[in-house]
């Protein structure tokens, strides 16, 4: 009896004490993502997007995807997972067009907002852009040599009406007030868990259970819990997880930023692989060149920053 008593008690000490935290994350992420979504939503609406787009046209072309491929990619890297694959069902596309620009938008979304974010847990915002970018890119061109043919259409409902400014406004603060709400709830779960995870001490056996996969992806041995939180629900999550670890003397900077290049590579993969998967596109192509780029951003960066240091398995590969 008295165990279940104190279970509980931990369990309610848990709920109040992770109040504070989730105030202090949730109004941090929020700071950032409101301020980053109205520009991008503005951008949007004015055509400047498209605009830059149209210079990357003769890129797209190249990869064997038609020129408004370059419209498609810039509304997810500047405004996220959503946009980026409404976009890809207002165009003419066939299966294989779809998932090489699909997976594009997943390794390169929402960049504004979560460059912000991993710059704020230690990551230099510019190179964590690039990355991204450029690992987009040389997806691209490796899946346009490797997919096989695959010309079934790609799901089509056509493009939406024109919005006047106020419309989009209106639009933009309904869809902000509604993901308030779900961060704070979110995070509050998040911090919830993370309270439970301290008080029961089972940071340190999760840390042994996931140490191996934590070595093959090239990690410290204790991510292990913000890599699952960056995984299962994402990077702006992940981030508020690493941020409050920080805060606590749990992980370093030095930590938290070599999470961040697996997560700008391999994050959200139940929500974004369900999205893209539901119109058509091979989770397993999702999952597995997301997983395949993750490992050569990480294992890359170490190569080059100490390559003695590499296991033996990565030297006789490079070998």
């Amino acid at each position: 009896m008295q165990v279940s008593s104190d279970l509980l008690d931990k369990f309610m000490q848990s709920l109040r004490s992770a109040l504070p935290g989730t105030w202090k994350s949730a109004s941090w992420l929020l700071k950032l993502m409101i301020p980053i979504s109205l520009t991008v939503a503005l951008l949007q609406h004015w055509g400047i997007l498209a605009w830059i787009a149209g210079y990357l046209n003769p890129l797209f072309s190249m990869m064997g995807l038609p020129g408004e491929s370059a419209v498609l990619f810039i509304s997810g890297a500047a405004a996220g997972t959503y946009a980026g694959v409404a976009a890809m069902m207002s165009v003419h596309l066939t299966l294989r067009q779809a998932t090489i620009v699909g997976i594009m938008i997943l390794l390169c979304h929402a960049l504004p907002m979560e460059c912000t974010v991993n710059h704020k847990t230690g990551s230099n915002f510019w190179k964590m852009g690039l990355i991204r970018i450029l690992m987009a890119f040389v997806a691209a061109m490796c899946l346009n040599l490797v997919l096989p043919e695959m010309s079934t259409p790609y799901l089509y409902i056509g493009a939406a009406a024109e919005s006047s400014l106020a419309e989009v406004l209106l639009t933009w603060a309904v869809s902000q007030i509604k993901i308030s709400i779900m961060v704070f709830l979110i995070i509050y779960s998040l911090m919830v868990l993370q309270c439970l995870i301290e008080a029961y001490s089972l940071l340190a056996p999760l840390s042994r259970f996931l140490a191996p996969l934590m070595r093959l992806l090239g990690l410290p041995r204790n991510a292990a819990y913000m890599w699952l939180v960056g995984n299962v629900l994402g990077l702006s999550y992940g981030s508020a997880v690493m941020l409050d670890l920080e805060e606590k003397g749990q992980i370093t900077r030095a930590d938290a930023n070599a999470v961040n290049y697996h997560l700008i590579m391999n994050h959200s993969m139940l929500e974004d692989t369900i999205v893209l998967a539901m119109t058509g596109v091979s989770a397993l192509w999702i999952l597995g060149t997301r997983m395949f780029f993750a490992l050569v951003v990480v294992w890359g960066r170490k190569a080059i920053k100490s390559p003695l240091r590499l296991p033996l398995w990565v030297r006789e590969v490079k070998s």
